[in-house]
C-alpha cells in the first residue's frame, strides 16, 4: 500500500525545519535563525497513532520572483506540494500575519489539497489568542503550537492523520518481480524501458524531467512475470523545473519501497556523479536487489580496458556495494538489453534465498576459528548460533553473549563469509546481533 505523503510548507525562518525534526524524532534537518537555511526538500518517515506517512521539509518561500536562488526554493516546494496529500502549512505566532503568509496562502490554495494551518513560536498557552488573527488566511481553525517545546504539535498530527486519505491496498501479483528503474534526469531510464517493451509506452524526451509518475508496465519473458517502474525524473510546470537538475526523490523512493529489484541508471557518457550515489543510497535503504545499468554504453570511446576501468570507478564510489553486478548497455541500439531481465530475475532469486540453519551455522564456527570475534576489557564475543529472520533482503539474527562486544568491521567480515559460502550477488544482507540469555559458560 502507498504511504500518504505529508509537506512542511512556509515562509522563511518560521520553523518548518523544527517542526519537520520534532515529528520524526531526530535532528535531521538543519536549524538555524537565518532565512533560507532548508533549500532541498527533505524527506523522512513520521508515525502518529499507528498511522505512518512520508513527510517532506521544504525551504521557505518567499516573494522575490526575480531572485534566481528563491525561484529554485520555490519549485521544490511547488514539488513537494505537488506529491502531498496533506500540507501543513506553519505560520509565525510571535511575529504575526506578515504579507509573505497571504503570498504563500495563495500559492497553496492553487493545489486544492487539505491544509493544516500551524501557527509556530506560541510557547505560553497566553499567546494562543495570536492565533486567531491568522484566520482570515482562509484554512479553517489555526494550531497553536511549539515545535521547539513540543506543545500543540499532537494537536497538529491529530489534524494531519484526520485529513489523510484512505489508501486502498495495492493489487500486487506475487508472481511478478518488481523492477524499479531509478537514477538522475535524462540518463535514459525511459528508454530502457520502453527497449524492454520493444515499443514506446513511456514518453521519451532529451528534457530532462518529462517522465512525471512512477509508471507500472507489466511484460512477460519466457515464464516469468515483471512489472517495470519507471520513475519520475523531475515534475515539470513551467520553464523554470528545466533549470534545476532534480528528481521527485518522493516518488523514486516509493517505488523503491513496492520494488524488489532496483536498476541505478549511469549515464556512461556524464559519469557517476553525486547524485547517483544519493539514489543508490535510498535504494540501499529500501532494501532491494540492486544492479547498475551503465547505459548511453554506445556514446564511450572504447579501448579493450574501458568497461573494466568503468567498473572499478563504480566500486570505488560504491564501496559497500561491490556485491552489486553491473551491465553496460544502450537503449539506443540495444546493446545488451536483452539480459536485463534475465539479470533481474537472478538477483531477485538470490533476494529471496533462503539458507539452512545447519549450513549457516557452519559458516558462522568457521569464521569464529578463522578471525576471532573482538573482545573489550578482557570479555571476548561468542557466538552461538545463527538463523535467517527473513529475506527480501536476506536477514540473519546471531546470537551472542553481549552484543555490546560486537563491532561493526566483525559484522561486515561476517557479511562477507556468507557471501562466498552462498550467491547473494545483488542483494544486501542484513545482519542483526542479538544478546542471548546468560548460561554457565559465560
Amino acid at each position: 500500500m502507498p504511504t500518504p505523503v505529508v509537506a512542511i510548507v512556509g515562509r522563511a525562518n518560521v520553523g518548518k525545519s523544527t517542526l519537520f525534526n520534532r515529528i520524526v524524532g531526530q535532528r535531521l534537518s538543519i536549524v538555524e535563525d537565518i532565512p533560507g537555511v532548508t533549500r532541498d526538500r527533505l524527506y523522512a518517515k513520521g508515525e502518529w497513532n499507528g498511522v505512518k506517512f512520508d513527510l517532506i521539509d521544504t525551504g521557505g518561500i518567499e516573494m522575490d520572483e526575480e531572485d534566481e536562488m528563491e525561484n529554485l526554493i520555490r519549485v521544490q516546494a511547488q514539488l513537494a506540494i505537488d506529491e502531498a496529500d496533506v500540507i501543513v502549512f506553519v505560520v509565525d505566532g510571535k511575529h504575526g500575519l506578515a504579507v509573505q503568509d497571504e503570498y504563500v496562502a495563495n500559492f497553496l490554495r492553487k493545489s486544492k489539497k487539505p491544509i493544516v494551518l500551524a501557527v509556530n513560536k506560541l510557547d505560553h498557552h497566553n499567546h494562543h489568542p495570536q492565533s486567531y488573527e491568522f484566520y482570515q488566511l482562509g484554512f479553517g481553525e489555526p494550531i497553536p503550537m511549539s515545535a521547539e517545546h513540543g506543545m500543540g504539535t499532537g494537536d497538529v498530527l491529530d489534524a494531519i492523520v484526520e485529513q489523510l486519505p484512505q489508501l486502498a491496498p495495492e493489487e500486487v501479483d506475487e508472481d511478478a518481480i518488481r523492477i524499479a528503474f531509478i537514477g538522475r534526469p535524462n540518463v535514459g531510464k525511459s528508454s530502457l524501458v520502453n527497449r524492454l517493451l520493444g515499443e514506446n509506452r513511456v514518453m521519451v524526451s532529451d528534457v530532462a524531467g518529462t517522465t512525471r509518475d512512477a509508471i507500472d508496465t507489466p511484460i512477460q519473458h519466457e515464464d516469468q512475470k515483471y512489472v517495470l517502474v519507471d520513475t519520475a525524473g523531475v515534475r515539470r510546470r513551467g520553464k523554470v523545473y528545466e533549470h534545476i537538475e532534480k528528481y521527485s526523490v518522493l516518488r523514486a523512493l516509493r517505488a523503491m519501497e513496492r520494488a524488489d529489484v532496483c536498476f541505478v541508471v549511469i549515464d556512461a557518457a556524464r559519469g557517476i556523479a553525486e547524485q547517483d550515489k544519493r539514489v543508490a543510497g535510498y535504494a540501499l535503504d529500501a532494501g532491494c536487489a540492486i544492479a547498475f545499468l551503465v547505459n548511453k554504453w554506445d556514446a564511450v570511446e572504447k579501448d579493450d580496458k574501458t568497461a573494466h576501468r568503468f567498473e572499478e570507478e563504480i566500486r570505488s564510489h560504491f564501496p559497500f556495494m561491490r556485491w552489486a553486478p553491473v551491465l553496460f548497455v544502450s537503449a539506443l541500439t540495444g546493446q545488451r538489453v536483452s539480459r536485463v531481465l534475465d539479470l533481474a530475475r537472478s538477483i531477485a532469486e538470490n533476494h529471496v534465498f533462503r539458507v539452512q540453519t545447519s549450513a549457516l551455522n557452519r559458516v558462522l564456527a568457521d569464521a569464529q576459528i578463522s578471525v576471532a570475534p573482538p573482545s573489550s576489557k578482557g570479555r571476548k564475543l561468542k557466538l552461538y548460533y545463527g538463523t535467517q529472520a527473513s529475506v527480501k533482503p536476506p536477514t540473519f539474527v546471531i546470537f551472542v553473549n553481549d552484543q555490546e562486544l560486537s563491532h561493526f568491521s566483525y559484522e561486515r567480515y561476517l557479511e562477507n563469509q556468507l557471501r562466498e559460502a552462498f550467491d547473494f550477488q545483488g542483494t544486501p544482507i542484513r545482519i542483526r546481533v542479538r544478546t542471548r540469555s546468560q548460561t554457565s559458560d559465560d
